[in-house]
């Protein structure tokens, strides 16, 4: 980390303004804790009961180790416990105790799960129907593991590490393992399995993105307007939604003028473009996704 910051501008602040990290609530633990079994019990459910059964895998650890239970008598929960925490030991001090007890339970959980489901039978009978469902279940259970503060899979930790060393987006360090992985699976099992593993790993991480992002999809817009009083107005009357004016200057004109943002829903955004337009229609818009808004004012206010 560089020795830029806020506290960059007016030096360091005194240690007694920087506030102590707070601590969870009991309540919260417990919460945390519930969400944490039920999504490692989901994945131990998908990996058993849909994928293993018809030699499909997933990403990661659980892949490495579903092709190393095909290959020899050790079972399939004895090497996700196995492989995965020795790399929660090695991210240890870069992702805090409170990420590797949250995941360490998670994966202990996942495990056992695999083991008292190792000789029930395939939930589905199509192989299709297990990729589908398999890796819905699969990514929801992942899901709720991340939102909650953990994660099921010791290679995202070893991936965050590398990625640091390498300067590398930890997605590409991610894929790059699986790509790999994936192909190896074509050699253990059949190439058909191969790309049938592929296919369950993107519905995973399509439905892993809704369960920690939410349906709900929001975007930022940012208007920049000589009408910005009146715009701003209203978009408050019309639409309930509050507004933010920030200072800026023309990078061209040097004028100094204010720059209108807002955050709508995705249903609210042909609206707001129609009231921008209505009263210029020469008004420069711009739209950005937002994975989840938190704190604030968001809330809609009455339209009158």
């Amino acid at each position: 980390m560089g020795s830029t910051g806020p506290q960059g501008y007016g030096g360091a602040p005194p240690l007694a303004s920087i506030k102590e990290h707070k601590k969870l609530s009991m309540a919260e633990i417990v919460k945390r804790f519930i969400f944490i079994t039920i999504g490692s019990v989901m994945m131990g459910v998908a990996l058993e009961l849909f994928l293993v059964p018809f030699d499909i895998i997933d990403g990661g650890i659980a892949g490495v180790s579903i092709m190393l239970s095909a290959l020899t008598p050790l079972p399939l929960s004895l090497y996700l416990f196995i492989i995965n925490v020795p790399f929660l030991i090695l991210g240890y001090k870069q992702l805090g105790k409170t990420f590797a007890i949250s995941t360490l339970y998670g994966i202990t959980v996942m495990s056992l799960t695999t083991a008292m489901l190792h000789h029930v039978e395939a939930f589905p009978d199509d192989k299709l129907l297990a990729v589908l469902f398999g890796g819905m279940i699969l990514g929801a259970g992942v899901g709720l593991v991340i939102r909650y503060g953990g994660a099921l899979d010791g290679i995202e930790v070893v991936s965050i590490l590398i990625s640091k060393k390498l300067r590398m987006a930890v997605g590409q360090v991610i894929m790059l393992f699986n790509v790999i992985i994936f192909l190896v699976a074509g050699f253990v099992f059949e190439w058909s399995s191969a790309m049938y593993s592929m296919v369950t790993y993107y519905i995973a991480i399509k439905v892993i993105d809704i369960v920690v992002e939410g349906l709900e999809e929001s975007k930022s817009v940012t208007i920049i307007s000589k009408e910005y009083e009146e715009i701003s107005q209203s978009i408050v009357d019309r639409l309930g939604r509050s507004t933010t004016l920030l200072q800026a200057t023309g990078g061209y004109s040097g004028e100094d003028t204010k720059v209108i943002y807002c955050v709508v829903s995705r249903l609210e955004l042909a609206k707001l473009k129609g009231i921008v337009q209505s009263v210029d229609e020469n008004a420069f818009i711009a739209v950005e996704h937002v994975s989840d808004v938190m704190g604030g004012n968001f809330s809609k206010n009455s339209i009158h």
